[in-house]
C-alpha cells in the first residue's frame, strides 16, 4: 500500500511538473492584428517590456532598438506591450503605435497589441509566481523588464529605472 502512495504521488508531481507553463504557451496578437505564437522563440533569449508613447521613460525605445540590433543574431529578442495602464501614457491605436515607434525610434523588434497588465494572461503568467515558478511582481508603471531564457523560463523581473542596455541585462544576454 505504502508503495502504491508513493506511486501515485510521483506520478501527480510529474503531471503537475510537465503542465506548468512557460512562454512558449502563449499566443498574442500583434499590433497589425496577426496571431503571434510565442512557440516560435524556442531557442532564444527574450526581453519583454511593458511600453508607453507619452512616458518620462519612451526614450528606452532607442536602446530596446540598440539592445535588439546588437543581439537578435544571437537568438535575442524583444517583444514590446503597449500599454494604458500607468497615467494614460498610451492612448494611441495600433496604427498610431507603430507608425510612433518606427518613425521616432525605428523600432523593429516585435511590438503587439496594445494590453491591460491586470487582464493580460502573459502578464498574469510573469508576474504570479504561481504561474511561472520563480517569482511574484508587481509591474508598477511603464518600460518594466523580464527576461525569459531559451527555454521558455521566466528568469528575472527588472523595474523601469533599468535601462535596456544596461550590464545586467547584457551580460545575461552574452551568458557571464
Amino acid at each position: 500500500m505504502k508503495s502504491l502512495f508513493i506511486i501515485s504521488l510521483t506520478v501527480l508531481t510529474m503531471a503537475f511538473t510537465s503542465s506548468t507553463k512557460n512562454l512558449h504557451s502563449f499566443k498574442a496578437k500583434t499590433l497589425d492584428g496577426k496571431e503571434f505564437d510565442f512557440a516560435s522563440l524556442k531557442g532564444k533569449k527574450v526581453l519583454i517590456v511593458n511600453t508607453a508613447s507619452e512616458c518620462g521613460y519612451t526614450p528606452q525605445y532607442k536602446d530596446l532598438q540598440s539592445l535588439y540590433a546588437k543581439y537578435s543574431s544571437k537568438n535575442f529578442v524583444v517583444i514590446g506591450f503597449p500599454c494604458n495602464d500607468f497615467g494614460g501614457q498610451e492612448p494611441g491605436t495600433g496604427t498610431e503605435i507603430k507608425s510612433f515607434c518606427q518613425k521616432n525610434y525605428g523600432v523593429t523588434f516585435q511590438m503587439m497589441e496594445k494590453v491591460s497588465i491586470a487582464t493580460s494572461p502573459i502578464y498574469k503568467w510573469l508576474t504570479t509566481k504561481t504561474e511561472n515558478g520563480v517569482l511574484d511582481a508587481v509591474v508598477k508603471w511603464n518600460f518594466n523588464k523580464f527576461l525569459i531564457d531559451e527555454k521558455g523560463n521566466l528568469v528575472k523581473y527588472l523595474p523601469s529605472s533599468v535601462k535596456p542596455m544596461d550590464a545586467e541585462i547584457t551580460n545575461w544576454i552574452e551568458g557571464k
